[in-house]
């Protein structure tokens, strides 16, 4: 008969090394903190980018909105008209005065001989073109004549704010300038390099027929040059 062995049987599935157990419960406790680290850092991960996202719709929103509002005020402030060049002849507009007006650049005043300029010499920086709500300087006004721009100047006093808003739907989106101006003998006048033309009323319409003949001329010393990067002057809009 065999012999039975001395001592008690382990059970079945655990070792009867009590170090391998205590090696085997280490690891198992490690493996499970393991897991839970990493869904821990999965669950970080996933929440990091939702408030990643959620930022990047809050700063699109504000930029969009800032957009928008940029745009809705450039159209606002910013007249967008704009002429075929050369489309009506000169000599079609009733009481155009046409000049022989020299061009130089010169420093300090200039003593022009019509009022407002039309022409002549002038400082070598050009007043940037727009709608200015405030008096311009000659010198620089007349070298955007020189490139091409049609000038509107009125009379602040003789004129309504209506009637003023009405001539500035006439100034394009480039190569248009409008300012007050003193001392004129007519409420409004529309000056181009050589020609001008005196009114009464915002409502004329050879305004309009005057860009149409002036504005952006290939006949200016400077055609094509720029109506802006120059000078900006006071009360720009």
């Amino acid at each position: 008969m065999a012999s039975k062995r001395s001592g008690s049987s382990s059970p079945r599935g655990r070792s009867g090394n009590p170090a391998r157990a205590a090696e085997a419960e280490r690891l198992a406790r490690q493996r499970q903190a393991e897991t839970a680290g990493a869904k821990a850092q999965y669950e970080e991960n996933v929440r990091r980018r939702r408030r990643g996202i959620a930022a990047w719709w809050t700063v699109g929103s504000v930029a969009a909105v800032a957009v928008a509002a940029l745009v809705t005020w450039s159209f606002i402030t910013t007249p967008w008209n704009e002429y075929d060049i050369a489309s009506v002849d000169p000599s079609s507009i009733e009481g155009v005065e046409t000049f022989d007006n020299d061009t130089d650049h010169v420093a300090g005043e200039v003593d022009y001989p019509q009022n407002p300029p039309a022409g002549g010499p002038h400082n070598q920086a050009w007043l940037n073109c727009g709608v200015y709500t405030e008096a311009q300087e000659n010198e620089h006004a007349v070298h955007s004549l020189e490139h091409g721009a049609v000038w509107i100047a009125y009379d602040a006093e003789a004129l309504t704010d209506a009637e003023v808003e009405r001539l500035r739907e006439h100034i394009p989106g480039g190569y248009g300038l409008m300012s007050p101006y003193e001392g004129m003998e007519t409420p409004i006048a529309v000056s181009a390099w050589n020609a001008q033309l005196k009114l009464d009323s915002a409502d004329d319409p050879r305004i309009e027929q005057f860009f149409q003949a002036y504005w952006r001329s290939p006949d200016v010393p400077e055609p094509g040059a720029s109506c802006t990067g120059a000078v900006d002057g006071p009360g720009r809009l």
